[in-house]
């Protein structure tokens, strides 16, 4: 792209939007330049034109987002036909297996979940369509990433913020390159108690009718009730049959 097509205005924005999260809902403006590395005016201008276009609120000190926000996710959403066309099979997965599934595509260091069928709350967090988390960590990121050539995953390690969610949690980068080849060689990721305590999941790579991996499907379970060891016994053959009927219809 030309420098000339950049509009940095627009990018601060963007950046000033990603700085809110679910463990901060609301920011001052000194918070939301520290969380975004930009000047104080920039900030400002940035939320002041958010509020005033009704994407975000502010009381005089604090700023939050407002639901008119999701119409840029939405449109995602709407524009994809990838959600739509793995909802039904995720639902049936998820009945089969007796336990929640989730569908997720890449998105930098994360994955960004776009289509999820729940049978039980098996996390602290609410996860839904638009739901992130590291992919380090995560079953479905390691899947993506294992997909990826080995310089570009390596790559999304070096800028992840590897930290130890829990004493499990593998954090060294070549322990995790090491991890994402085995996870390529054997088609599948296992994650035992890694990003949350109580929790295992088990994904596979979604593939296209060209053999291109456009996304990632998993299924999760308290540890209590399906430990790690068990997990392959338990759902791998349920994945494979979920990840060779979407193969059929996926363009």
């Amino acid at each position: 792209m030309r420098e000339s097509d950049f509009i940095s205005g627009f990018a601060r924005g963007l950046k000033v939007i990603e700085a809110f999260g679910e463990a901060r809902p609301k920011l001052t403006i000194a918070e939301a330049g520290k969380l975004t590395n930009l000047d104080r005016a920039t900030v400002r201008r940035c939320l002041l034109t958010l509020a005033d276009l009704g994407y975000a609120d502010y009381d005089g000190k604090f700023f939050a987002l407002t639901p008119k926000v999701l119409r840029l996710g939405h449109a995602y959403l709407s524009a994809t036909p990838l959600p739509l066309i793995i909802q039904p099979y995720l639902d049936q997965l998820s009945e089969k297996s007796g336990q929640s599934a989730s569908a997720s595509v890449l998105d930098g260091v994360e994955v960004v979940y776009i289509a999820r069928a729940s049978q039980k709350r098996v996390m602290s967090i609410n996860l839904s369509p638009g739901s992130r988390l590291p992919a380090y960590c995560a079953s479905m990121g390691r899947v993506l990433l294992a997909a990826m050539p080995e310089t570009e995953a390596r790559g999304v390690l070096d800028r992840s913020e590897l930290k130890a969610n829990t004493p499990l949690t593998k954090t060294d980068p070549d322990v995790l390159m090491e991890e994402l080849r085995r996870v390529r060689s054997e088609g599948y990721a296992i994650i035992d108690q890694e990003l949350e305590l109580g929790l295992c999941s088990i994904a596979v790579p979604v593939e296209n009718d060209r053999g291109r991996v456009v996304a990632a499907i998993n299924i999760g379970a308290p540890a209590a009730h399906v430990p790690a060891a068990g997990m392959v016994a338990r759902y791998l053959i349920l994945l494979k049959e979920t990840q060779s009927a979407l193969r059929l219809v996926l363009r």
